[in-house]
């Protein structure tokens, strides 16, 4: 390749001969094919040893960079294996969580039954224990006022509702409050009523009774019958002779022998000494049924017999004598307390502890 442009340059003419006229400008002459080919070898080889370098430094580089690929694949590759190893790790620790958790929820869902359990049997326990104080309240009311009506008096029924008070208070228990408002309300109503002394009213019954044999008839001959008998001496030293005594006993007699008197029921003086036995006894009977109304608690009849009886001891019976006076003022007085003799019950607190009971 060289040996052609030096061939070309000894068959060149001589530059003098070849040189322009001193008139016209001068101009750079181009460059000649052959410092082109050198200028174009040098940038080849340049370019070659560009490349060279640059070739090495990649070569180079890649083999850092395999190198470095190298080693973050045996450190991928330990730690794959580490994180396989802590996997498992996890994996099993996982299981034995779960089998932990299952066990645990398992305990707490039977620690859950048994509370509901136990809930239900002190639920059950505290209900038994609240209806067996209803019932037991309820029953010692029933009982009391039943004695009540049989001893015909307020007071054991008084003492049952304040016993039931004292129980509710010491029990405290919120929805038996109505209970206790209901008692205090049956407490106050049974004081404030008018309750009739019943035994005196038997009493006085009785002694009417025992006393009808001393009443004197409307029709009954003598002076006791009509007047009382004179009253005796205040002492010895005022006791008139034995003269004046014999004198008085005759004028008696005497007055006996002829009585004028009024009666306003014929019926009463058609009455025969032989039937005014059977008057009496039937004036006791009337007493002695009206005692026993009484007592069975049936004031209506006792009320009626008590009536017979003031009609007996008004047409039958003197009513001038103090005695029979004195029957007709406590008949009178027995018939007004027969009128408040029923005693006032306790409904009220017997309704509240059925539907306590009821569980509304």
């Amino acid at each position: 390749m060289t040996a052609e442009p030096d061939r070309e340059t000894a068959s060149a003419p001589p530059v003098a001969a070849l040189a322009p006229p001193p008139d016209l400008p001068l101009q750079p002459s181009p460059p000649s094919t052959g410092q082109l080919q050198r200028w174009l070898a040098a940038a080849v080889v340049v370019a070659g040893l560009a490349a060279l370098v640059s070739s090495t430094l990649l070569w180079q580089k890649l083999s850092t960079i395999q190198e470095q690929l190298a080693r973050q694949s045996a450190d991928a590759g330990s730690h794959a294996a580490e994180a396989r190893a802590v996997a498992r790790q996890a994996q099993e620790l996982a299981r034995d969580i779960a089998a932990r958790q299952a066990v645990a929820d398992t305990r707490l869902s039977e620690v859950a039954l048994q509370r509901s359990q136990l809930e239900e049997l002190m639920q059950s326990l505290s209900r038994s224990r609240d209806e067996n104080l209803v019932v037991d309240i309820e029953s010692s009311l029933r009982l009391a006022q039943q004695q009540s009506q049989l001893t015909l008096s307020a007071e054991p029924l008084l003492a049952a509702l304040r016993a039931a008070d004292e129980r509710l208070a010491r029990a405290a228990e919120p929805r038996l409050g109505r209970v206790r408002t209901a008692i205090t309300r049956d407490i106050d109503r049974i004081k404030a009523a008018a309750v009739a002394d019943v035994p005196g009213i038997l009493l006085r019954l009785d002694e009417l009774a025992r006393q009808v044999d001393e009443l004197p008839l409307a029709n009954a001959v003598g002076a006791s019958a009509s007047r009382p008998a004179a009253p005796a001496p205040r002492s010895a030293q005022a006791a008139p002779a034995w003269w004046q005594q014999a004198l008085s006993a005759v004028a008696e007699e005497a007055r006996a022998l002829v009585r004028v008197s009024r009666i306003d029921q014929p019926d009463a003086a058609l009455v025969a000494p032989e039937q005014a036995f059977f008057l009496r006894e039937n004036l006791k009977l009337r007493l002695l049924n009206a005692r026993l109304g009484l007592l069975a608690r049936q004031t209506d009849a006792a009320r009626a017999d008590v009536a017979s009886a003031q009609l007996a001891l008004g047409r039958y019976f003197d009513p001038a004598a103090r005695r029979t006076q004195a029957a007709l003022a406590a008949l009178q007085q027995v018939q007004a307390q027969l009128r408040v003799v029923d005693l006032p019950r306790v409904d009220e607190t017997l309704a509240t502890l059925a539907t306590v009971a009821a569980g509304r």
